[in-house]
Parts: C-alpha cells; structure tokens; sequence
C-alpha cells in the first residue's frame, strides 16, 4: 500500500467548516421558547378555518421563526413562506404569529401541527435538545352535532423566569370563545406526531436537586410539579439547584388544553390545545412578589364588577400589575384594569378592575380573570406570581308572574317579557303548597329537594311571529289539575348552549283547585305480603261541588293499577262500585313486589257520572345493600307534596332493635326531606352498632305530605312497605333465558300497512324470568338496554319494568339492539342478555316517466310516493323509507352530466321533486336519459349503508 500524507492547509480547512458548522448550529438552535396553534371556525357554510401559531422566542437572536412545515392533519400541508408578524413582549422575548387557512372537505377529527428546526440547546431534562425539532400540535373536531367550534385562546404569554428554590407560577389564561369548559394536563413533549422528545424528565426528578428532600420552597419536602386541572394553574415549588450553564438552567415543559361540551347529560372532547414552553432558571436571592385578588364572584348581567388588586413584594421593590381573561375578550362590553399598559409602582401596587357584565354574558362556566404581578429587583430576573379571580354570570330572575284559575281544573300563568333577549327558553316549574327558596349568590336555577317539579319548557319567542311568549296554560297535560290542591309555580330561564346558563328562579304565585271532586288522601300500605297484601285507599268528598246540579248522596268506583306510573300495558282496572264511604281498604295484593295506583269515580245522586278525583300511588320504598351499611331511597307518585316545610319529615322504622323481639319493627330516625331529600343511609350509627352481613334487616318508612287546602286533613299520613335487605350482598339474580320482539325482522309486512310519511313506530318486547332454582328469585325490576346504532358503547338503560314485558314506543326507526338484565331488591344487577336486534328495511324506488308539462300530474321526478300521484296505481310499501341522504346525476346518452342534486343541501331533502331542467336552467327536451343515485340508507350493518342506483327516465311532453 502506498504511504500518503495529508495538505495540512485541507485539515485546517476541515477543522474549519466543522467549528463554523457548529456555531451555526448553535446559533440556529436558540432562539425557540414556546408556542401553540389555535383555530377559528370561519365560515357557516363551508368547513373553513383559521389557524394561528404563536410562538416566543429569544429576540437577541439572528434567527426567525418561520422557517418550518404546517400539517392540517388531512395530507395537506404549508411548507414556509408565512406571512410572519413580530411583536416585543417583555424579558427579551419576542411574540412570533402567523395565520393560514384552510378549508376541510369532511367532517372528521383532525390533528394540525407545527415543526420547526430546532430546540434551543443545553435544555436540561432532555437530550440532546440541540438536534430535537420543535413540534406542537393542536385537534379539532368537526362534527355537525356540535356546531360551530372554535378552540380556545392562550391569553398569558409564556415569558417569565424560574429563580432556584422559590416556586414557579404559570397560567396559560386560556379562553374559550365558545363558552365550552376546558381541563388542564401535562403530557411529555414532541418531536413529531407520535414522537416524543429523547429521555424527557420532568422538572422535579430528584437528578436536578443536590438534597432531593428539601427541593421545595420550604426546604421540607421533595419539589411538587402539579396543574390544577380546572384552574390552569402549573405550579412548580420550586426549581432545583442543578445548573449546567453556571447560574442558568433550562428546563422544558407542554401541557394541553382540553375542551369539553356538555349535551343531553354528556361531556364530549371537542378537541385541545398544546403549549409547549421553556422555563429558564437562574439564581438570585430576590423573592416572589405576592397579590391580594378577592374570593370568587356570582354577579347577575347587567352588574358592574369593580375590584381593586393589591400586589406587594417582600423585598420592598416596585411591581407590575397585569390583567388577562376571558372578561377582556368577550363580545359586547368587555372589561378594562388600570394602569393600562401595567407600569411598575409602589410598593404596594395596586390595579383597578371593571367590567359591565350584560345578557350576552351569561354562561355555566364561570370566566376566568388572572391576575399577575412582576417585580423589578436591581439585578437578576424578575419574578412572577399569578392569582385566578372567578366570575360567574348569572341570568336575572324572571318578573311579574301571575296566576288566575281558569275552568277545566287549570291555571294560566303571565308574567313580563324577560329582560335578557339570548335567553333560549323558559322553564314552568310547579309543586303543591309553598315552599321558600332562598336566592343565595350563584345559587341559579331550581335548587333540588325543593319538591318542584319541571313541567314544561318553552321557547322565548312565538316560533312563528317571533313575539315574546309570557303566558302559559297548565292544564296537566290534559287531564286536569287535583281538586283541593294548592299549586305554586316558579320560573327559570335559560340559555342557549354552548354556554348554557339559567337564571336566578322567580317569585312565587300559588292557586288552588276547588274541591269540585273527590280528593284522595291516603294510599296507605297495611301489610306487606306477596298474596295478602292490603292498602287503605281514603279521600275526602268533592266539597265544594255544586249540590243543585249535582245533588247528594255519592257514589264511588275505585280503580287501580300496578306501579307508580301506569301505563298501557297496565291499565287501570275497576275493582269497586258503589262504595257510599270514603275509605276503602284493598286487599289480596303483592305489595311485596308492587306499587300500586288508585283514582275514584263517583256519580251523583241520579247515578250521573260527575267526575273524577287525580290519581295517587302507594309509598314505594327501595334498598341497596353496601358494606356494613344499606341505603334507603323512597318515591310516591300522589297529587299532593310529600315535601313540606311544616312537616319535613319522614319517619324511618327497622326491625333487629330489640334483641328480645328482633321482628319489632321501630322508629330508629327521621329525614328531613326538604334538605336531604327522599334517602337514608342506615349504617348503624343511630344505637352505635354495626349492621351485620349475616343478618337480614326490613324497613319501612312513613312519608308526611300535605294538599295546602284548610278543608282537607294535614298531615297526610302514608307508609311503605316493608322491605328488605342484607348488608353486602352481592349475589346477583339470573338474567332473562329467553327475550323476543313482537314481529321481528318483518319489517316489510309492517311498512305495508303503515301510510306514507308514517314515521311512529314500536318494539313489543317479552322475556321469561329464568325458574332455576339455583338463582335468587327476589327480582324487584328488569333494565331495558338499548343501542340505536347497534354498537356496543351506545347501550345505555332506556325503561326498568317489574314485569316481563316492555313497549318501546314513539321509535322513528326500527333500527336497534337490545339487552335484559334483572335487579333484585338488593340493587344486585344479573348478567345481560345475550342482544336481540332489529333492522330497518329501506325502501327508495324511482320511477322512468315523468310529464313536466305543469298539468300537477307527475310535473316532476321522483321517489314513489303518494304526493303528486306520480304513478297509477300505487302501495304504500313502495313509500321511501329509512333513507337519509341522496346524490342524484342525469346524463345524456353521450355521458355529459345535465342535472346534479344532493338531498342535504336542498330543501326537498330525498324527495328530489326535479323538474326537468339542466344545472343551468334550461329545460330539457323529451327524451330518455340515464341517472345515478348515490343512496345512503340508515341501517345497522355500515356495510349496507350506501347503494348505487343506476336506471333510465323519459321525459314526455
């Protein structure tokens, strides 16, 4: 082999490019801090957005934010060429944003990101961070159940510095335009999507603290990272004192910001926001400043919020007060805080908060104001510290309501238009007899165990005239009101979502029903037995009934039906007549496993049927076994309150209190039910001993209720009956072996016999009870599960029968599972059912001829139906049916697309109703074209849900 020797002029060179390679390198990795993306829904009818990145970074350095790649999460991305806009903030950083929008083709969930080249280097809890991208990512959700969405804003820019040993505060002031509630998390930081940074610790590892145990601010304990997941606040106590840049260390940390929706009860994801931040630290021996922020405020709109803050500092140096938040941004009058721009003062400091809270306002979240305060020591960094001031907006109470009886047992309501024009509805609440209700601050809405009940909801405005709606009638849906009941009403309005809101409750208006008919006071439980179950029904006589008209004596039927909410499978039955008391004791009854309903009947002295009393239920009491201890709630469905502030309470008994006579049943406590409500949770402390899991305990309870009326008895005196139940149990009973649905799968025979337009349909469903000897037959109810779309997430509990039979009406589709399981009276749930499911069966037929010749017989093309006597003869099994969407194309015989038609975009919706002219409007000759149908049908399998239609039509003339 050769020898060879080396230019060393080359080797210079080299040495060269490699040391200039470095410092660019280095140059080129210091200058990104932080940053996020957020997006803004920018057109109604299109899936367009607006994003913005922010990012920070060190302004002393040569290079630019910019120069990285932007992913829409859909394929598409924007490599470079932003148009950047640079603003100084504060510490030497400066704020970096640009926009860019983009338009979706589909609704979906997307994630959209940032990349740039690359961290700064010698971040501490990551490696090699020089060589690290920086990344951050956001999603959106875009579904057109939630509406229009936007994500929320980061108001406090992440620019302030660490001091070794004194704890870090940092809020992002996340607002969410929206009114959507967010939550706060920390996750590990990225690279790419998918990919997180190299050995990323967090800030508080025990490696960053030479005495691990005194890393907190106290010196007592080892350093906390925590962020309060409503608040938002990132509290770090307190950096430690490892430092790998002499007095400099710098960390890195990203959090996200989740948004949350509630709908019908549900919290659903709307998306998130990442920030992701460095922190420097440094050491100095300067402290914290400190800030004085008022508890959390309730205001009604149209108050003035007016606040002073106070911000001191422990080393006597002048602070900076500044103000962030959602109060700042919202629409209309939005808030103000002097000095504006902040300036340092004092100490102490001190900023004067206002904002002119309005309608538009009003919300559930309550707005979130930080507060922040800087000093300004004469060398080292400056310190921060943050303070969350809450301020709920509340809806104020509707005025002027008014009640007047009116004939038919009802009574009309008024009450002023409402002062706020974007409250969405108003709710009709209604309860027998009065009740105060204290309007504590922030305490909105109809609070529980008031004994009102809502009744109705109803828009603000006339859907047709677009008045202001302030009267309603209660009628009982129809059935009249009670005789001799007292009735009060309140109202509550409320707010549209996303923000939602309710307001302050009204005054109270109270009117009673005259007594014009019997009026049912007891539905009373004397013996508790599956066979000779006995319950004393009594009522008072219809006073106040005109006698001319309807002279005396009377006479009464009785009728009856099981559980506490009659329905159409268990009718009321006529089980006495011409009773001449007003007491009548039944008997023969399961009043071990059964509620039972009444009403009366009575007739005047000619035998003439005058009326009928309201129907009233028996006490029907509920346990649920738990450890050591077992739970007690009770419900009756009756005509008068059972929650009445004269006599709030109901009586608890048990037997296994006397050890002589363990069968005794005796009075062991009382609830007052106005405050807690129709529970009781017997864990042995009322006589200090432990319930047993050996032993079976029974309960009864005694409700007091009253009508309100001076001419009917109070207090009205009913019991339960007993039940009974063992601590721990936890044996399930046997699910149903066998569960049918009336008709299943013939679909089609059914349709035939239903008229076009038809869209109220119903599941008969039956099961067995399973007689295995081995399983508990102590069955209490049945849960109907039921799944419209057939998946198994979507199960949710639909009805709870107590017996083995259950109709699943108003449905306007076929579609859907369902699956049984049986609860004992121990709460105990047995095994679900294996499902049985029905389908729809989807019906779209289009015709070949159609006449567009303005005669009003076939004019125009489309599906099958009876409207516009498209065809001769016709079945209404042809009709369409469980069709959700249609992409309808004409083509001439040479291919050229003529006529194009999407059923979501246009009011005709899947009927078509084409007249026979071109996209441009132009009539077509007569003819024979062809066309494809794109059909999206709604049935179970996703598989089945698209067809393709593919025929010929002719156009005569």
């Amino acid at each position: 082999m050769k020898n060879s020797t080396v230019n060393p002029f080359v080797i210079k060179i080299a040495c060269w490019l490699i040391l200039l390679g470095l410092s660019i390198s280095s140059a080129y990795a210091t200058h990104i801090r932080a940053g996020e993306i957020t997006a803004k829904r920018i057109n109604n009818l299109t899936l367009t957005y607006e994003f913005t990145f922010t990012g920070y970074r060190d302004s002393g350095s040569v290079i630019h934010f910019g120069d990285g790649i932007f992913r829409f999460g859909d394929s598409e991305i924007q490599e470079r060429g932003f148009n950047i806009v640079e603003t100084p903030i504060d510490n030497e950083i400066e704020m970096v944003q640009f926009k860019v929008v983009h338009t979706y083709q589909a609704a979906n969930s997307y994630v959209v990101s940032y990349e740039e080249k690359f961290r700064n280097e010698g971040i501490i809890n990551m490696d090699n961070s020089v060589n690290t991208t920086f990344y951050v990512e956001s999603m959106i959700v875009i579904d057109p159940f939630f509406g229009l969405n936007n994500t929320p804003v980061l108001l406090v820019p992440p620019i302030d510095f660490a001091a070794v040993g004194a704890k870090f505060i940092h809020n992002p002031g996340a607002f969410d335009p929206d009114g959507d509630s967010l939550s706060y998390k920390f996750v590990i930081p990225k690279q790419a999507r998918g990919a997180e940074v190299n050995n990323y610790r967090v800030m508080n590892a025990p490696e960053f603290y030479t005495i691990p145990n005194q890393g907190n601010e106290a010196l007592n304990d080892f350093a906390k990272l925590t962020m309060d997941p409503v608040r938002g606040d990132l509290e770090w106590d307190a950096p430690g004192d490892v430092l790998n840049q002499g007095d400099v260390a710098e960390y890195n940390v990203a959090f996200v910001i989740e948004e949350w929706r509630q709908v019908a009860g549900q919290w659903f994801k709307l998306g998130y926001v990442t920030r992701d931040m460095q922190i420097i630290v440094k050491k100095t021996d300067n402290e914290r400043p400190e800030l004085e922020v008022p508890e959390d405020l309730c205001v009604e709109a149209g108050e003035t919020v007016s606040e002073i803050i106070q911000g001191t500092d422990p080393d006597g140096q002048q602070v900076k007060l500044e103000a962030y938040g959602g109060p700042f941004e919202v629409n209309g009058t939005s808030a103000t805080y002097k000095p504006d721009p902040a300036t340092f003062q004092g100490p102490p400091g001190f900023l004067s908060f206002e904002w002119e809270t309005e309608c538009g306002h009003v919300r559930v979240r309550p707005y979130e104001v930080q507060f922040k305060v800087t000093d300004n020591p004469d060398v080292g960094p400056r310190l921060v510290n943050f303070e969350t001031l809450m301020i709920t907006v509340v809806g104020p109470s509707p005025k002027g309501l008014e009640s007047s009886l009116q004939t038919g047992k009802s009574i009309r309501l008024k009450w002023d238009k409402y002062n706020c024009v974007n409250a969405e509805s108003m709710q009709i609440w209604r309860r027998v007899g009065e009740f105060e209700i204290e309007a504590d601050e922030c305490n909105v809405g109809m609070p529980a165990n008031s004994g009102y009940r809502l009744i109705d909801e109803i828009p603000m405005l006339d859907p047709d005239t677009q008045n202001p709606i302030t009267e309603y009638l209660d009628n009982n849906d129809g059935k009249g009101l009670a005789p001799g009941a007292k009735y009060c009403y309140r109202l509550v309005a409320t707010f549209p979502l996303p923000g939602g809101g309710e307001s302050y409750v009204s005054e109270e208006v109270c009117d009673s029903i005259v007594i014009d008919a019997p009026a049912i006071t007891n539905v009373d439980v004397l013996t508790t037995s599956e066979t000779e179950g006995r319950i004393l029904v009594r009522w008072a006589p219809p006073y106040q009934i005109d006698q001319v008209l309807y002279p005396p004596d009377y006479k009464y039927d009785i009728f009856r039906a099981e559980g506490l909410n009659p329905s159409a499978t268990k009718p009321y039955q006529l089980i006495a007549s011409g009773i001449t008391d007003t007491v009548f004791t039944d008997i023969g009854l399961n009043t071990f496993a059964n509620a039972y309903h009444y009403f009366v009947r009575f007739y005047d002295a000619g035998g003439v049927l005058v009326d009928s009393s309201a129907t009233a239920s028996s006490v029907r009491l509920a346990l649920r076994p738990l450890l050591k201890s077992i739970e007690l709630n009770w419900a009756a469905s009756v005509p008068w309150s059972n929650t009445v502030q004269d006599y709030p309470y109901h009586y608890i008994y048990r037997d296994q209190v006397i050890s002589t006579d363990p069968d005794q049943m005796v009075l062991i406590d009382s609830v007052d039910v106005t405050s807690e409500g129709f529970y009781y949770l017997d864990n042995g402390d009322f006589n200090g001993e432990v319930l047993d899991e050996d032993i079976e305990y029974c309960y009864a309870v005694t409700a007091q209720g009253s009508y309100f009326n001076p001419l009917l008895p109070e207090p009205l005196i009913n019991r339960s009956q007993i039940g009974c139940g063992q601590p721990n149990d936890t044996i399930p009973p046997c699910s149903p072996p066998v569960v049918t649905i009336a008709d299943q799968m013939d679909c089609a025979s059914m349709l035939a016999s239903q008229p076009c337009g038809s869209n109220n349909y119903t599941q008969s469903l039956s099961w067995t009870s399973d007689e295995n000897p081995d399983c508990d037959d102590d069955i209490s109810f049945y849960n109907v599960y039921f799944t419209p779309s057939g998946r198994e997430e979507d199960y949710s509990i639909i009805a709870t029968p107590s017996d083995t039979r259950f109709d699943h009406t108003d449905l306007t589709s076929l579609k859907g599972c369902y699956r049984i399981s049986a609860v004992d009276r121990s709460g105990n749930e047995s095994e679900l059912t294996e499902e049985i499911c029905n389908d729809n069966c989807p019906v779209y037929k289009l015709p070949n001829v159609f006449t567009p010749n303005n005669d009003g017989i076939n004019d125009v093309f489309s599906p099958l139906y009876k409207k516009g006597l498209n065809i001769a003869s016709f079945n209404d099994a042809d009709c369409p049916r469980f069709v959700l969407q249609v992409d309808f194309r004409v083509f001439d015989r040479s291919g050229s697309e003529l006529y194009v038609y999407n059923s979501f975009e246009n009011p005709e919706g899947i009927y078509i109703n084409w007249d026979g002219k071109n996209k441009w409007g132009q009539e077509l000759p007569a003819g024979v074209y062809y066309y494809v149908a794109e059909v999206t049908v709604d049935v179970l399998n996703p598989k089945d849900t698209k067809w393709t239609l593919n025929g010929w039509l002719q156009i005569l003339k």
